[in-house]
């Protein structure tokens, strides 16, 4: 029999105030991300301090937010953003887009490194082996929200999603019982969001966490992500159900998220071609006893 996923959203109930998984998830993210880049700061892959880290940290922090919800509004909502803009700020509607995300991550990251003197893609491999781990626990978030899920299976793994029965106009409770009747089988779906954990969250970071852990030439690691991402993402797609809003553009299955991965499929073949001949960074010292020697972002 299939899973009936019926997860509260709702994590922890303090009166008025409800906090929610999803939000758990994005801090768990920035968190964990925090800690990694730390460490791979201690062992002098940015000749940064742990202040200057966090100063960079909390850039990609409102870049990934900032740069998702407009994403998200100029991706896919690109009517309500047109006939009301102020649809922006309504973030409690939710609505987030990776590559809206990872726009205003490399725009937080251009800023930051100007700041600081250092090449910008040298800042952009030093942080997307940190990505997949925000990247994972959204899905998880996803999955728990009972969102963005797959289209119709009759795999053995399929899962059944309340939010995907709305249209019955049954309650919680109503579905449950029709499901233990066994009358629900056939609106099994894939979860996608689980696959898009495994592939984008444990699979992206073990590879890029594992490649990352020697010195690589400039625009290699940055480019292997790229280049996974768009592939992890492009195929899911193929059982992920589209937004409703919009639907399939072409062909019967192309979708936005496939639209938008290609981009950076190519981004990433670009970026390891580039890499053979570009320069590898030496390891910097911790200390880092003359800031303008290591700021200057020298390779060898």
């Amino acid at each position: 029999m299939p899973y009936f996923v019926d997860i509260n959203p709702i994590a922890v109930q303090l009166g008025p105030v409800a906090v929610h998984w999803y939000g758990l998830m994005y801090l768990a993210g920035f968190a964990g991300a925090w800690w990694l880049g730390q460490r791979r700061r201690a062992a002098g892959r940015l000749p940064v301090t742990s202040e200057q880290f966090s100063d960079l940290a909390f850039y990609v922090m409102l870049g990934v937010v900032i740069g998702g919800r407009i994403g998200y509004m100029v991706f896919y909502n690109t009517a309500e953003l047109v006939a009301h803009p102020f649809s922006l700020f309504r973030v409690w509607e939710g609505g987030m887009s990776f590559h809206g995300g990872l726009l205003g991550v490399l725009v937080a990251g251009l800023l930051w490194s100007r700041k600081h003197g250092l090449h910008f893609f040298d800042v952009v491999d030093f942080v997307a082996p940190l990505v997949p781990i925000g990247l994972g626990l959204g899905r998880l978030g996803n999955f728990i929200n009972g969102e963005l899920w797959g289209a119709l299976t009759d795999k053995p793994w399929g899962m059944i999603f309340p939010t995907a029965l709305e249209s019955l106009g049954k309650t919680r409770d109503e579905l449950h019982a029709m499901y233990l009747a066994g009358q629900l089988n056939d609106q099994a779906r894939h979860p996608s969001m689980l696959y898009e954990f495994a592939l984008e969250g444990v699979v992206l970071f073990a590879v890029l966490w594992i490649y990352s852990r020697k010195p690589r030439p400039r625009y290699a690691v940055s480019g292997l992500f790229a280049l996974l991402y768009g592939i992890f993402r492009f195929a899911v797609e193929f059982v992920r159900v589209p937004d409703v809003q919009l639907g399939y553009l072409a062909f019967g299955w192309l979708t936005m998220g496939q639209i938008l991965s290609v981009p950076l499929i190519l981004v990433g073949l670009l970026l390891l071609w580039l890499s053979r001949r570009a320069p590898t960074l030496r390891l910097y010292s911790v200390t880092m006893p003359d800031q303008g020697e290591t700021q200057n972002g020298d390779a060898n």
